[in-house]
């Protein structure tokens, strides 16, 4: 399973790399602001300046919602660097769009996923990477592990290439069912990330270690 860190925040996505286990990057308009970057040119610039510290798909947002300004902020997007994924929201125009991407050799994840079926229109449609957020499904009274299955069952069955990239990560836990659920990806905040290295038995056991040292 590869894991993304899902964030604009530059400190954070050096940390992660850092660790040797980041395989990409997935962020937003809203991640971005939270950075205090505003104007197309300054977010173009951020993207190439993620690329430029992570070896990986690096999911980069449309702000459109039709076709024709979906498709023309794609390929401006597409062309800052090799490794950008275009991140496609999941509307009928952004279907359409992902289809035209496809055609066209430019790669997308589509985003705002909440349903199976949504997740068969995006795999119909090419693309390259089908983000179910499951922390909003389980606010909402739903299961978004269940989601997980259900998707990984069915493109299994069908034989879609489309890969799964569990999104809206709230905790480790999350990660670990993500794994168990069938998702080809997690992109994740850091804290969820660190968490997985947590166990109060490894703590216990490494304190041991260092008081039989010091009496050597």
């Amino acid at each position: 399973m590869k894991f993304f860190i899902d964030t604009a925040n530059l400190d954070q996505i050096r940390e992660a790399n850092e660790l040797g286990i980041l395989d990409g990057v997935t962020t937003n308009p809203s991640l971005m602001a939270k950075e205090g970057i505003k104007g197309e040119e300054a977010i173009r610039q951020h993207y190439k300046t993620i690329c430029e510290i992570v070896e990986g798909d690096i999911s980069a947002e449309v702000l459109g919602t039709d076709f024709s300004t979906i498709v023309e902020e794609g390929k401006a997007l597409a062309a800052l660097h090799p490794n950008i994924v275009v991140k496609v929201p999941m509307i009928k125009d952004g279907i359409k769009a992902i289809k035209w991407f496809t055609d066209n050799g430019i790669r997308t994840n589509c985003t705002l996923v909440f349903s199976a079926g949504q997740a068969i229109l995006a795999a119909k449609a090419g693309a390259t990477y089908v983000s179910p957020f499951i922390g909003r499904i389980d606010d909402s009274g739903w299961d978004g592990m269940e989601l997980i299955r259900q998707i990984s069952n069915v493109y299994t069955i069908q034989g879609f290439n489309t890969q799964i990239l569990a999104a809206s990560i709230r905790n480790a836990n999350h990660i670990i069912s993500c794994a168990e659920a069938g998702a080809n990806v997690i992109t994740s905040p850091l804290d969820p990330i660190l968490g997985l290295l947590k166990h109060p038995l490894t703590d216990i056991g490494l304190a041991k270690f260092l008081e039989d040292a010091k009496k050597m």
